[in-house]
């Protein structure tokens, strides 16, 4: 008996340790302001505002809450992040922001399970970044006339970053001349990159995989903390 009171005692004071242990903070996407209306999230964070490096994670909507589906290291812009609503083009930095994903595209097919909408890159492909264009901030095929090749990237031209990518809708419903052109979530370069994020090709790959536009996926990109966090977008 004496035996059977201890160890209820010792059960009743773990379970009260347990009870008055505090709970963790909950997901990301349930401490955002919005997450786009979806069943679908992707996160890119970044420690700081002057960062180059974070992570990207993806989360699916269940039973009323949201769990992480894969995660992978991120890189961010060579001048780090920036308020996606003041961005300046050309500045080399990654705007945040909580924003759609229209389609995907790539150099390579795409890959296997792929739902998102999917362009294949070729010779004529070009993302026209010209100010001066009609096409601004658009897939052209073949180059316009009004779109300067020096202010445009000619996609095949970089194997390795679009081999597979999802194209971010940053400025691209209505986009706003100057504030920025061709951002998109892209396989990893050779290091941080010109304001898109990127991830490693195995992680884009698994993206790609996850990603379903009946479920309406959005992007929210931010830092953890001060004027670009990530929780106010």
């Amino acid at each position: 008996m004496r035996r059977l009171l201890v160890t209820a005692s010792v059960l009743l004071a773990l379970a009260g340790s347990l009870a008055a242990r505090p709970a963790g903070p909950p997901p990301l996407p349930e401490r955002l302001a919005d997450t786009g209306g979806g069943t679908q999230l992707i996160t890119a964070q970044a420690p700081r505002a002057d960062s180059t490096t974070g992570t990207l994670t993806w989360w699916d909507r269940r039973g009323g809450g949201w769990v992480a589906a894969g995660s992978a290291p991120a890189r961010f812009g060579a001048n780090g992040l920036t308020e996606g609503a003041t961005r300046v083009q050309g500045t080399n930095t990654t705007p945040t922001g909580l924003y759609d994903l229209p389609y995907a595209f790539g150099i390579e097919a795409a890959a296997p399970g792929t739902r998102h909408p999917y362009r294949r890159v070729g010779e004529g492909s070009w993302w026209c970044q010209d100010n001066l264009s009609r096409s601004y901030n658009r897939w052209v095929e073949p180059r316009p006339a009004d779109c300067r090749p020096e202010e445009a990237e000619h996609l095949v031209g970089y194997s390795t970053q679009y081999a597979r990518a999802l194209v971010i809708g940053f400025n691209y419903h209505r986009p706003v001349r100057g504030r920025g052109a061709g951002i998109f979530l892209h396989v990893d370069g050779k290091g941080a990159t010109a304001g898109c994020v990127s991830v490693p090709a195995a992680a884009m790959n698994r993206v790609l995989r996850w990603a379903d536009p009946a479920r309406r996926p959005h992007i929210a990109i931010g830092t953890a903390s001060g004027r670009t966090a990530i929780t106010r977008y």
